[in-house]
């Protein structure tokens, strides 16, 4: 009995330090360390919040640029990929379908000049970022939708392209979010007839309806 109590006693010890001690150190050194307190960052447009930085959110409209596609439709509550191995029949005809409605969207490209990105979901289903090439090659579907010079958006891109941290660290990325937001408060009025819904319990995200 003696050694069954004293097993009892360690278990609860232990309970307590990785169930409830491990994650008040982990929440104190986001706190400290992290951005925000390690709070998520929020994005706002004409004062509302419109999603977080770093849940990616679906935009398919010409108007927008569009971010990864997602295995679990971007929902914030669901994170996940397909975990459908390369070789797997209904994995490759979903890229395939990918592949071509994006060249739809995008007739100015070869097969080829598509990036793997824009066809292939994330391992999260919520990436929010897109490589510099990702944005680069809709920066002219972008600029006809909206009547701007390819040049304006262009720099627009350049300017929101997040660069490796020191030079070194990391790729550089752009967040699908952010560009959108910026392209709303450069260009207002074209958004006139634009939809607002809910993206992944994190606020309201900006998203047309066509």
């Amino acid at each position: 009995m003696k050694n069954l109590w004293i097993s009892v006693k360690i278990t609860l010890a232990m309970c307590l330090l990785l169930g409830v001690g491990y994650v008040l150190v982990l929440r104190g050194v986001s706190a400290l360390a992290g951005p925000n307190g390690g709070q998520a960052e929020t994005l706002t447009l004409d004062g509302r919040v419109v999603g977080a930085a770093n849940v990616g959110q679906q935009f398919t409209g010409g108007r927008y640029f569009w971010g990864r596609p997602s295995a679990v439709d971007y929902n914030g509550g669901g994170s996940g990929g397909s975990n459908k191995a390369t070789t797997n029949p209904e994995y490759l005809a979903d890229v395939e379908q990918r592949v071509q409605d994006f060249l739809a969207a995008h007739p100015y490209l070869s097969r080829g000049e598509v990036p793997s990105e824009m066809v292939t979901a994330s391992g999260s289903g919520l990436d929010p970022d897109i490589s510099p090439r990702g944005a680069q090659v809709q920066v002219r579907r972008v600029a006809a939708a909206r009547g701007l010079d390819e040049a304006v958006v262009q720099r627009l891109v350049d300017s929101l392209t997040q660069k490796p941290w020191l030079g070194l660290f990391g790729t550089a990325k752009v967040n699908v979010l952010r560009l959108n937001i910026a392209l709303e408060t450069l260009q207002p009025n074209v958004t006139a007839s634009a939809g607002v819904r809910q993206a992944g319990g994190c606020g309201e995200g900006v998203s047309p309806e066509n």
